[in-house]
C-alpha cells in the first residue's frame, strides 16, 4: 500500500480532484445553459411581441395619418372663411339679397356652371329623390344654401348662425384637387380625391366677392384690374404667383395662370408643383397660408427676395405667423393622405390596347421619353428639375419660382386631366400635340403611326 503522501498516490487524488471540479464545472455549466436557455425562450417570445407590436404600430400611426389627412383635405378650412367671407364678403354673393345677402345669389345651376361639385354622398335620399323628380328649383339661390348646410358643395363650406342664416363661407382641398364621378348627374356624384378640377373656374368665383379692394391694394391696382385678370384665367386654372410677384401675363399676353396639378400618383416624387417649390408638405403650408389665406405659421425666406416677389417681400408673407396655428398640426396628416392616393388606371376601352403596347417599347427607347419620366415613377428619381430649354419651351413661369426650372411632371393618371391642355399652362391642346413638340425638339423623326402609339400608351398610364 502506498503512502498517503507518495508522489503517486498525491498526483492520483490531484486528479480525482480535478475531475471532480470539471464535473461540478460541467454541471454548473449544463445548468447555465439550461437557464440561459430558458431565459432565451421567454426573452425571444417577449422580443416577438415587441416586435410584433412594433411592427404594428408604423401600420397604426399611418392610418390614423391618413384618416385625419382625408378629413382635412375635404372639409378643412384652416380659418380662412375670415378671409373669403369675411374680407372679400363671398358669403353674401352667394346668399343673394332674397337671402340676406347682395346681388341675384348663386343658384345650384350657376355654381356647377363654374365647376363647383356636390358630392351626392352628403345628400340625403329624400333630396336626391327630389332632385332626380325635377322637384327641386335649381335656379334658386335659397337651394344652394341648403347644400351647404348639407356639407355637399365639394370644398366649400358655409358657416350659418342659429336662425339659419349664412354668415361666412370658406374653402378646402378639395375644392382644386377633387372633382365627382357624375354618377347622379353633371357635377354631382362620388368623390375623387386627388383630381384636378378642370371645370373649376376660380377668377370667374373669386370675381363674384363684393369687397375686391383688399385683393386690388395687395396688387397696387384697381378693382376693375382685379376683375380682367381673374377673367383671363378660365377654367381649371388658377396663379398662385400672381399674390407674390404681381405678373398677371406672359410677355406674349397670354394669362399667367397655370393649370390645377392632380394631388395623386406622388408617391417616390421629389417636387410637387410645375416648377418645384418644394415637396408636398411645402406646397400643403404654402397654400393653405399665403392662397387660400387659413391661420398658421409659414417661412420661406426665398420670398424675401423683393426684385423677383416684391409682393411677397413687401407683406413679408415668407414671415407668417397667426396667433393660433389651425395649419402646422394637420399637415403631416394632409401629406399622408396625399402620398396614399394612387393614380387611377384608365378605364376598359378608353385606349387602344395594342397602340399602347407598341407605344410602350417606343417610350422605352427610339423616342427617349424615359430618360426623364422614368418608370415606374415616371419623373426622374431624384432631382427632377430642367431649364425650359431643355424641354424647347420659355422659361417664363420658370423664372416666378426660386428654382428657374420644370418639374418633370409624372404621368400616370394622365387620362384624368386632358381637359385644358398639356404643360404647366395648357400650351399643348392635346397629347399629340405634346408629342410632336417633343419629336420635332430632340429630333427623333417619328413617324405619324409612331406618334399616335405613343400617344395611345400615355393614355394607358
Amino acid at each position: 500500500m502506498n503512502h498517503p503522501w507518495h508522489p503517486l498516490t498525491r498526483r492520483e487524488g490531484t486528479r480525482r480532484r480535478v475531475l471532480a471540479v470539471v464535473g461540478v464545472l460541467c454541471l454548473a455549466t449544463a445548468a447555465a445553459t439550461a437557464s440561459v436557455a430558458t431565459a432565451s425562450s421567454h426573452l425571444t417570445s417577449s422580443q416577438a411581441g415587441i416586435q410584433a407590436a412594433d411592427d404594428s404600430a408604423p401600420v397604426k400611426t399611418s392610418k390614423r395619418l391618413i384618416e385625419q389627412g382625408r378629413q382635412t383635405f375635404r372639409f378643412d378650412t384652416f380659418g380662412d372663411e375670415d378671409f373669403w367671407g369675411g374680407t372679400l364678403q363671398l358669403d353674401r354673393a352667394i346668399a343673394g339679397a332674397a337671402n340676406g345677402g347682395v346681388g341675384p345669389g348663386v343658384s345650384p345651376k350657376t355654381a356647377l356652371a363654374v365647376g363647383l361639385k356636390v358630392d351626392s354622398d352628403a345628400l340625403p335620399l329624400a333630396v336626391r329623390t327630389a332632385i332626380k323628380a325635377g322637384q327641386v328649383n335649381l335656379d334658386d339661390p335659397a337651394v344652394t344654401l341648403q347644400l351647404l348646410k348639407l356639407n355637399s358643395v365639394v370644398g366649400v363650406k358655409g358657416f350659418f348662425d342659429s336662425a339659419g342664416k349664412l354668415r361666412t363661407v370658406g374653402i378646402e382641398c378639395a375644392l382644386c384637387h377633387s372633382t365627382v364621378d357624375d354618377s347622379f348627374a353633371p357635377g354631382i356624384g362620388r368623390r375623387l380625391d386627388g383630381w384636378a378640377n378642370r371645370d373649376l373656374n376660380v377668377g370667374a368665383i373669386v370675381s363674384l366677392a363684393p369687397n375686391l379692394q383688399p385683393v386690388a391694394s395687395l396688387l397696387h391696382t384697381d378693382v376693375a384690374t382685379v376683375k380682367t385678370v381673374l377673367g383671363s384665367w378660365g377654367p381649371g386654372k388658377f396663379d398662385a404667383e400672381l399674390f407674390l410677384d404681381g405678373k398677371a401675363f406672359q410677355p406674349d399676353g397670354r394669362s399667367a395662370a397655370t393649370l390645377l396639378p392632380p394631388a395623386f400618383g406622388l408617391q417616390g416624387v421629389n417636387q410637387h408643383t410645375w416648377t418645384g417649390w418644394g415637396s408636398v408638405t411645402y406646397w400643403n403650408a404654402f397654400v393653405a397660408n399665403l392662397e387660400m389665406h387659413g391661420k398658421g405659421t409659414f417661412f420661406d425666406t426665398r420670398l424675401d427676395n423683393a426684385e423677383q416677389f416684391p409682393i411677397a417681400a413687401e407683406n413679408r408673407f415668407g414671415h407668417t405667423k397667426a396667433p393660433v396655428d389651425r395649419i402646422t398640426p394637420k399637415l403631416a396628416g394632409l401629406q399622408a393622405y396625399q402620398l396614399a392616393l394612387a393614380a387611377p388606371r384608365p378605364p376598359k376601352g378608353s385606349f387602344d390596347a395594342a397602340a399602347a403596347a407598341r407605344g410602350k417599347k417606343l417610350f422605352n427607347s427610339t423616342a427617349q421619353c424615359s430618360t426623364c419620366h422614368v418608370p415606374p415613377l415616371f419623373t426622374e428619381p431624384g432631382f427632377n428639375m430642367h431649364p425650359g430649354k431643355d424641354v424647347g419651351i420659355d422659361n417664363f413661369e420658370a423664372d416666378r419660382s426660386p428654382t428657374h426650372m420644370y418639374r418633370t411632371s409624372p404621368l400616370a393618371g394622365l387620362w384624368t386631366h386632358q381637359k385644358g391642355g398639356f404643360y404647366h399652362d395648357g400650351r399643348f391642346a392635346d397629347l399629340l400635340q405634346v408629342v410632336k413638340h417633343y419629336d420635332q425638339t430632340f429630333g427623333l423623326h417619328l413617324t405619324a403611326a409612331q406618334e399616335r402609339d405613343l400617344v395611345e400608351y400615355l393614355k394607358s398610364l
